[in-house]
């Protein structure tokens, strides 16, 4: 009799906080890891954990256009894009610099328009596709205008989700993901959660999505949130 594999989990953006703290509890709960960053110090931290770890910067279209050939042959159950930048605290009319713009829009929206192509022949039937979104990017839920740049980029990568999962119908569930307010160098100390709680919320909601859920925005929770 055949052992059924363990489910085989990327994690793009993986150097710290959200990413790391994915790949160390999918890690423990003997799923096998491929987890991406962009500096060789978090890479062998990541292989120290006992994942795969691949060099890649998603600002860099030459670094992504190697994407596809690097993760040939696997089969993801779970893909998780979690890499962003806040980019800098402005106010609602400030207008940030060109650089500044470049920097947060390539990451966060640019970045996984040019990753999850080079995925689509690695993902296994029905996988499951999650963009590290945030509530700040929610248009019908705001109530609050700072870091408008930021809400700009999630806002701009909530749609990118949305015609992922109308592309993708047949061959993914696509959901965004809001992780919380969350104690890492983002989120500052203040945030409310710890990173450890977010991961294993973000995994619960992740592990428990339907093919009726794609194409939807929800909380680290599961707790729907309006476009």
């Amino acid at each position: 009799m055949s052992l059924k594999p363990p489910p085989h989990v990327l994690i793009v953006g993986a150097s710290r906080g959200i990413g790391l703290e994915l790949t160390r509890q999918y890690l423990a709960d003997g799923a096998l890891v491929t987890a991406a960053a962009r500096d060789d110090a978090s890479l062998q931290r990541l292989r120290e954990l006992g994942a795969r770890a691949l060099k890649l910067d998603v600002t860099s279209a030459a670094s992504v256009a190697g994407l596809a050939w690097q993760v040939d042959g696997s089969h993801f159950s779970t893909v998780v894009i979690n890499a962003g930048v806040y980019g800098p605290k402005l106010r609602t009319l400030d207008t940030p610099t060109d650089t500044d713009f470049d920097q947060v829009m390539h990451t966060n929206v640019l970045g996984p328009m040019r990753v999850v192509p080079q995925l689509l022949d690695a993902l296994a039937p029905q996988a499951r596709l999650a963009v590290m979104s945030s509530r700040m990017g929610s248009i019908a839920s705001r109530t609050a205008n700072s870091g408008w740049l930021y809400r700009a980029s999630k806002a701009a990568l909530n749609s990118v989700l949305k015609d992922l999962s109308l592309a993708l119908t047949d061959r993914a569930i696509c959901v965004a993901l809001h992780p919380g307010w969350v104690r890492t160098d983002m989120g500052g100390p203040e945030a409310d959660l710890p990173v450890e709680t977010s991961a294993r919320m973000l995994r619960g909601t992740i592990a428990g999505l339907a093919a009726t859920d794609s194409g939807h925005f929800f909380d680290h929770d599961g707790t729907p949130i309006p476009w």
